[in-house]
């Protein structure tokens, strides 16, 4: 099997010491690129990226969401792989994920509960929020994920457009709790819709190495569920 065409695609925003530790375990030979998308880093981020010779973006939006519709038309893989530089993605999934990917999957997850796991990185309310999404996500759209809200996954660039992901009116529940959530619980629920052939492997996630946490519980909470619930009666 000849192989993969893949982009590692690489969102930060201040993340300058857990790229320093993070992008050099990279195997950079399993990519044909490696993008950063930098949203507007005060700590030199963007700056070391392109030190290292990475591709990079600067997002014009904030938000996690604009890092992938502001990068996406960058990646020239095939397939891509969205990765966190915190230390929470470990590098050495990365060819595991293509691997199982490479078996004839559209999508893998790297599962942070695969086997009933737990995260190193979890807190008793993020643990009770991955779970309850999960387990909804499974309910409404008859899948069976163990993991639906986790940036680490691979799937194809073109799977990003073809689930309209790309497209403002499928976010607009986070208009309503003034905020810009993240992509991975729509796709998943999407690429349910769509019966796409989802699999997932296991990941340990490992408590972030440095920098800040950026998640908005109770708004990007709010948001997402209200998401859920819209999507059981839109979008086919």
């Amino acid at each position: 099997m000849s192989k993969l065409s893949v982009t590692l695609f690489v969102p930060v925003l201040n993340e300058i010491d857990g790229l320093k530790v993070i992008m050099p375990k990279i195997d950079h030979t399993l990519f044909d690129q490696i993008l950063i998308a930098d949203g507007g880093s005060k700590d030199g981020s963007l700056e070391w990226a392109r030190s290292q010779g990475y591709d990079t973006i600067l997002q014009k939006k904030k938000g996690l969401r604009h890092a992938y519709i502001e990068g996406f038309p960058h990646i020239k893989g095939e397939w891509v792989i969205t990765f966190s530089p915190d230390g929470n993605c470990l590098p050495e999934d990365l060819p595991r994920l293509i691997d199982k990917v490479s078996k004839g999957h559209d999508m893998v997850i790297a599962s942070r509960y695969f086997g009933n796991k737990r995260s190193g990185d979890d807190d008793v309310v993020t643990r009770f929020g991955n779970w309850m999404f999960t387990t909804l996500i499974n309910s409404f759209f008859t899948a069976k994920y163990t993991d639906v809200m986790t940036i680490f996954r691979i799937y194809r660039k073109q799977m990003f457009y073809d689930l309209d992901i790309h497209l403002e009116d499928s976010h607009n529940t986070e208009k309503l709790f003034f905020t810009v959530v993240g992509v991975e619980p729509l796709i998943s629920i999407r690429a349910a819709k769509r019966k796409l052939n989802c699999s997932d492997i296991y990941s340990f996630e490992p408590a972030r190495i440095a920098g800040v946490r950026k998640l908005q519980i109770i708004r990007w909470g709010s948001a997402h569920l209200l998401q859920v619930f819209k999507e059981i009666f839109v979008w086919k």
